[in-house]
């Protein structure tokens, strides 16, 4: 097959065979198609897009580019989420052991974070002697005892996606929604779900800005879902602030821990409510979202939900006194509080701008294999809405050094807005879900 045909039929608006797409990341894989006809028609692809027909293809090519998870060996439904990204988006961590403790096996692979977007991976070995680097053998065991693994991603799954992502990154080819689709839906068939919920992020502080191209992508995956043989349901939420009021490792995990002791309520526990019922929705354990929120809020309430969290500690190493102690987890020592200069109401939040911030702590990466300080972080005391007083304490930022505590609270006070006017209209917190149809 000649490649550069393939390029030009693609450029010039043309729909790619399931042929050409499987030569295509073969030739990714083993290293026989050079970078640059790689990038070619990566670059045709974001001018020019691609049908669904297309992206499913090229979504089960790269789920096959290397190894596959196989969880037959566990009874039901297997059902796992992805979420787009966003600033203090803890929900895998609560959700996880809520599902679980209903009897739906939650086995997840999960990233560590690059950007603002902190990953579950990074969270998770911040508690002392947590193991994320579970073998498949390992997880399927975990699985059948405790019914919840949560892991790193194995270096044999999707190796295509690997390549293509870093090829992406340095060629403008990021924003395609068919390419952002196939990656994410690559890696979680890969991972052996049967069905997958999504949570696509929509705001200042997501990958997706406007309601629009959110919508857009997620009914892509959605609609995939079906060309795969795989149930897809995606719920598009609001990351016009930040989801939780903890930014950072450690300090995610003692919100996640507060929320599951039923301490912590807001957009948060809402949001992990809202994906965790339609996993059970998808799993068939119940009829409705409604009832599937019922049923998560009650195993917080009668404790099943932090008894689960508890074993899922004690199975990979983790020291479960951090449940009940949380000075046993990492906090930087230098404290700053950003105070409220003016009085008036918190009217935006620009949430891209506080992720900054928190990369400034240490808590996020600036680049890819970056150190993380998993003390560091931020304490958001305000949500918009709020009534500010001025010299109130909008944050509390923690780092190492005091100088990155004063930048990252130099990048708090530009990303808060306060007004005298107080806002009309909030923007709402689940803006849509979509479920595949046939």
């Amino acid at each position: 097959m000649n490649f550069v045909d393939s390029i030009i039929k693609k450029r010039d608006g043309g729909k790619l065979t399931k042929e050409e797409i499987a030569f295509f990341v073969k030739g990714v894989t083993d290293g026989t198609l050079p970078d640059y006809q790689i990038s070619a028609l990566l670059m045709a692809i974001f001018l020019k897009g691609m049908d669904t027909e297309e992206t499913a293809q090229l979504t089960m090519e790269m789920a096959h580019s290397g190894g596959m998870f196989d969880l037959s060996a566990l009874a039901g439904c297997k059902v796992d989420k992805h979420s787009t990204g966003g600033v203090a988006d803890t929900t895998t961590l609560i959700l996880a052991p809520l599902v679980a403790s209903v009897g739906v096996p939650v086995v997840k692979m999960s990233g560590r974070g690059l950007g603002f977007s902190g990953g579950t991976i990074d969270k998770l070995e911040s508690i002392p002697g947590f193991r994320v680097d579970v073998t498949e053998e390992e997880a399927l065991r975990f699985a059948k005892e405790s019914g919840i693994v949560l892991m790193s991603q194995t270096d044999n799954l999707t190796p295509a996606d690997k390549k293509l992502y870093a090829l992406r990154d340095v060629t403008g080819t990021v924003d395609s929604i068919p390419l952002i689709a196939a990656s994410i839906m690559s890696k979680k068939i890969a991972a052996g779900a049967d069905a997958i919920v999504l949570d696509v992020k929509c705001g200042s502080g997501a990958f997706m800005k406007n309601a629009a191209d959110a919508e857009r992508l997620a009914g892509i995956m959605a609609d995939m879902g079906r060309h795969v043989g795989r149930r897809v349901t995606a719920v598009i939420s609001s990351m016009a602030q930040p989801l939780g009021m903890y930014i950072g490792n450690s300090l995610e995990v003692m919100e996640a821990i507060e929320v599951l002791k039923g301490n912590v309520g807001g957009d948060l526990l809402e949001v992990s409510l809202t994906l965790g019922a339609n996993m059970l929705l998808l799993a068939e354990r119940v009829q409705s979202e409604e009832e599937g929120k019922a049923l998560l809020l009650e195993n917080i309430r009668n404790g099943k939900g932090l008894a689960k969290f508890k074993e899922l500690l004690i199975q990979q190493g983790g020291d479960v006194r951090v449940i009940a102690d949380y000075s046993l987890l990492p906090l930087a020592e230098e404290k700053w509080e950003v105070k409220a200069t003016k009085s008036g109401y918190l009217t935006r939040m620009d949430t891209a701008m506080i992720g900054r911030a928190s990369q400034e702590t240490g808590a996020g990466r600036m680049f890819k294999g970056q150190t993380l300080d998993f003390g560091a972080g931020i304490v958001m005391k305000k949500r918009t809405g709020d009534v500010i007083a001025t010299g109130e304490t909008l944050a509390v930022v923690y780092s190492k050094r005091r100088e990155k505590c004063q930048s990252a609270a130099d990048f708090l006070q530009k990303a808060i807005t306060i007004e005298a006017a107080p806002l009309t209209e909030q923007t709402p917190l689940i803006l849509k879900t979509i479920r595949q149809e046939g």
